[in-house]
């Protein structure tokens, strides 16, 4: 941003201080306004909205921000008159010292923003964003589990086949024994391929149980955050 524009929002800055154990503003409730942290700490967590066996937690230090939720709010064109629920509970750790850019005034930056190369702009915006970075951990892990899954169910196939195969050589050389009179004088092959198929079929069978168990575990989804549209124009 030009020099112009950093003026522009710097004038509209005010000055904000929390005590320790202050809750900035809570799951559900309206964001009115966002903290830009200059000293102090603060704990930002989600429970997606309430969900069972959800949490995630970060920790804010000085030059993070939260309140996010209303920049996407002001940048529609046409925004409503209610605020925008935060996705997320933030408390002060310790003493925090920051700098509030209230909705009225956001709303007067965010068409200034409209003047930027969109793209980077919502690349950036997406980088910060701990919304983004909340879902986009959790579509990474879920890409992860689906990848385990498919890797052990091919495992599984093969170790089947291969105990299915060890079966096959194991019974035919029963016959060709039987056959030549040898199965009492010499029974060490058929032990040794005997023993093979059955750790084969136990080690299967617990990868079978390990792949269903971990079919069985899903990650809880979480909905794509918004995408501001940094392109719109107010007349739209």
């Amino acid at each position: 941003m030009d020099d112009q524009l950093l003026d522009a929002i710097c004038e509209r800055l005010v000055s904000s201080l929390s005590t320790e154990g202050t809750y900035i503003v809570r799951e559900g409730d309206p964001v009115a306004e966002m903290l830009f942290i200059i000293r102090g700490r603060l704990e930002s967590s989600t429970t997606n909205g309430g969900r069972t066996g959800f949490f995630n937690c970060i920790t804010l230090r000085p030059g993070d921000f939260c309140g996010e939720e209303l920049l996407a709010w002001a940048l529609l064109p046409k925004s409503t008159i209610n605020l925008p629920s935060s996705t997320r509970t933030v408390k002060a750790l310790v003493e925090v010292e920051a700098f509030a850019l209230r909705a009225e005034d956001l709303k007067f930056v965010a068409n200034q923003f409209r003047r930027l190369h969109s793209k980077k702009l919502q690349h950036t915006f997406r980088f910060y964003s701990h919304h983004w970075r909340t879902w986009a951990a959790c579509f990474i892990q879920a890409a992860w589990r689906r990848h385990k899954r498919r890797t052990m169910a091919k495992d599984l196939a093969a170790l089947e086949s291969f105990s299915l195969d060890e079966s096959t050589v194991d019974e035919t050389e029963q016959n060709e024994e039987h056959d030549q009179g040898n199965a009492s004088s010499n029974p060490s092959p058929r032990i040794s391929h005997l023993g093979v198929t059955i750790l084969a079929s136990r080690f299967a069978a617990n990868t079978r149980r390990g792949a269903q168990k971990l079919k069985d575990v899903r990650l809880p989804k979480l909905q794509k955050p918004e995408e501001p549209d940094f392109s719109a124009e107010p007349d739209d």
